[in-house]
């Protein structure tokens, strides 16, 4: 009997189009599309089905993704998918919380729109960076940027690729440290901001106060949050720790590998993109991984979990 754990990707992953498939195949995606769109006040399915510069403003993609993954989710869960636990890639987390049934779809989806205001306004556009270190241990860009300001560990991604973070100049200063010390590649990220930075420390602050607000309840399933990269089933630990995710590090890697050691041998990414398998696959080749991108992805996937 297969271990099952259904993981969401974070931003990044949208692309124009993602989920239109589902709006037109399933009511269940489509109830979650309009509802976001009445909540929120924003055409949900002009910002996620059709090109557009919205969609690649934090402020926006947050509660696209969010909106996306939700729609891909309830429809796989009505299709009989079945998780042992549940994880997500930073903004993912909501998804995974969602899904794990300790906050409603609305609740998220509310709470990244929020979310991504509040991390776009938080450093000036322009003042902030992220890169992406490969062909280094965590440990060893750890020690490379630990003398650097304001630069920190955004992401431990898999191996060989962790993301730093921080304010723009000590990143070009991290990026030239790095590479004298054996980075084989460092790649400059399309983003607006220094996310998972102290810099951000603003956005967290807010953020407590939208989450005060919102009504957690008791997990059906375990979720693996990022900062920690422990299994979380006290609903009283929810929201301190996503206040505490806008400036932590992003344990991926850890959170994976912590699964993987309870059991965990499927992994089910659900959402636009293939990024945490292409992460899987890197951290341990013993698992098995299926995608939820598309409608047709849903039916071989569910088709093939049926079968096992």
């Amino acid at each position: 009997m297969n271990k099952i754990a259904v993981v969401f990707p974070g931003q990044g992953s949208q692309i124009a189009g993602m989920g239109k498939d589902f709006y037109e195949n399933s009511a269940i995606a489509r109830e979650i599309y309009d509802t976001a769109s009445n909540r929120l006040g924003i055409d949900m399915k002009e910002l996620c089905f059709y090109p557009n510069e919205c969609l690649n403003l934090t402020e926006y993609t947050q509660a696209a993704l969010v909106t996306t993954s939700l729609a891909m989710a309830r429809t796989a869960e009505a299709a009989g998918l079945k998780a042992d636990v549940t994880a997500g890639l930073s903004l993912g987390e909501y998804s995974a919380i969602a899904f794990a049934g300790g906050m409603n779809d609305r609740d998220a989806i509310s709470a990244v729109r929020q979310r991504g205001i509040f991390m776009q306004e938080a450093v000036p556009a322009g003042e902030g960076a992220m890169a992406a270190v490969l062909g280094m241990t965590g440990d060893q860009v750890e020690q490379g940027i630990s003398a650097i300001e304001n630069v920190s560990i955004a992401n431990y991604n898999c191996p060989g690729q962790i993301v730093i973070t921080g304010a723009a100049e000590r990143i070009q200063q991290a990026e030239k440290v790095l590479k004298e010390q054996g980075a084989k590649r460092i790649v400059l990220l399309n983003v607006s901001g220094p996310f998972h930075s102290p810099l951000l420390k603003n956005a967290e602050t807010k953020l407590n106060e939208v989450l005060e607000k919102i009504q957690m309840h008791p997990l059906q399933i375990p979720y693996v949050n990022n900062v920690t990269a422990e299994y979380i089933t006290d609903i009283m630990k929810i929201q301190p720790l996503l206040v505490s995710q806008i400036t932590s590090s992003v344990r991926w890697q850890q959170s994976v590998e912590r699964m993987i050691e309870d059991g965990v041998d499927t992994f089910v990414e659900i959402g636009p993109g293939k990024t945490l398998t292409g992460f899987l696959r890197k951290i341990n080749r013993g698992v098995k991984s299926y995608n939820i991108s598309t409608w047709e992805e849903l039916e071989t996937t569910m088709e093939i979990l049926t079968e096992e």
